[in-house]
């Protein structure tokens, strides 16, 4: 496959997962927003520029970061490239590059979701409500994965929009944890309160998570227990390990057909074989920002390999 389709396969997958970070992390903010007591150092909503790390663009373009304004922002601004608009643009971008490359169903996926947020864009902000914003991003990527997984070839192109996947997701799971660490209680003894965990109810909620969360673990909901399922459980579907395996399983199977051993594959195992080591009271102890800002680095520097490894020469 050559390596510039390969790249166009593995950004569609990035983008759209992105895009529904973007959404995901709207809807983390709505729900904080409405707890009258959650007031802390940071805002609702401007913990979620700190944890995308948009903070000075946003600043630039519009100022005080209340709702309205970052709704703009993580959805419809066309300047940000994390936005939802931007992401499913680029996607759509990517797919028609490549079209022969993908079924008909992932592609009718991709093209309907630019064409009815196309729709959307010239209709009266008055008429598009948050949730209904974010349901619509969330059913239309879980519209173009199923297509991948029901239709899509398991050649490389599959390959590499899997690891496009995994890898966004990892990044994605990381910041969302992270906005918890950046909406700061009033007071260090509210931690482990009913304000604090509502707060990790909330993030779950707005993961997807809430349910599989109570079948894994029932009982009370701790912030122990919800950073042992988003990080080490690997039934979460969006848990860190879960996505750092998958890295692997797809990294494998492109080195076994190219036959060779790329540094992306070794780094990618030692990601995973340092998540399965670690315990979470270990990830408390460090700081679970300080880890996740140290994961997200690590991911970081495996993309730049993937670039390296795959996405920037002929791959045979």
């Amino acid at each position: 496959m050559l390596s510039r389709t390969a790249d166009n396969l593995y950004w569609i997958a990035r983008y759209m997962e992105r895009a529904e970070t973007a959404a995901r992390l709207l809807e983390v903010g709505a729900r904080n927003s409405l707890i009258p007591s959650a007031h802390g150092h940071r805002s609702e909503w401007n913990s979620l520029l700190h944890a995308i790390g948009t903070e000075a663009a946003f600043t630039a373009k519009y100022g005080d970061p209340v709702q309205r304004n970052i709704e703009s922002h993580l959805f419809f601004d066309h300047d940000n490239p994390s936005s939802v608009v931007s992401c499913i643009t680029a996607a759509r971008e990517n797919a028609r590059i490549v079209r022969t490359a993908l079924t008909s169903q992932v592609w009718d996926a991709i093209n309907s979701a630019f064409q009815e947020m196309r729709q959307m864009e010239r209709r009266p902000r008055s008429e598009l409500d948050l949730s209904r914003l974010t349901e619509w991003t969330m059913r239309q990527t879980a519209m173009m994965r199923g297509a991948i997984e029901a239709t899509q070839l398991r050649g490389d192109g599959y390959h590499f929009l899997n690891l496009g996947y995994y890898l966004e997701r990892a990044d994605s799971t990381a910041r969302l944890l992270d906005v918890k660490y950046y909406v700061l209680l009033p007071r260090v003894d509210f931690v482990g309160s009913g304000l604090d965990n509502y707060q990790w109810t909330t993030l779950l909620r707005a993961m997807s998570s809430h349910r599989a969360f109570h079948w894994a673990y029932g009982g009370d909901v701790t912030a122990q227990k919800i950073g042992h399922f988003l990080i080490l459980n690997p039934q979460c579907p969006r848990s860190l390990i879960t996505c750092a395996d998958g890295m692997v399983a797809h990294l494998e199977r492109l080195d076994r057909g190219s036959r060779k051993k790329s540094t992306a594959r070794s780094q990618a195992r030692s990601l995973l074989a340092e998540l399965a080591e670690t315990k979470v009271e270990e990830i408390f102890d460090e700081g679970l920002h300080e880890f996740l800002t140290r994961f997200i680095q690590e991911t970081g520097k495996l993309a730049h390999e993937i670039h390296e490894s795959y996405l920037s020469g002929d791959i045979r």
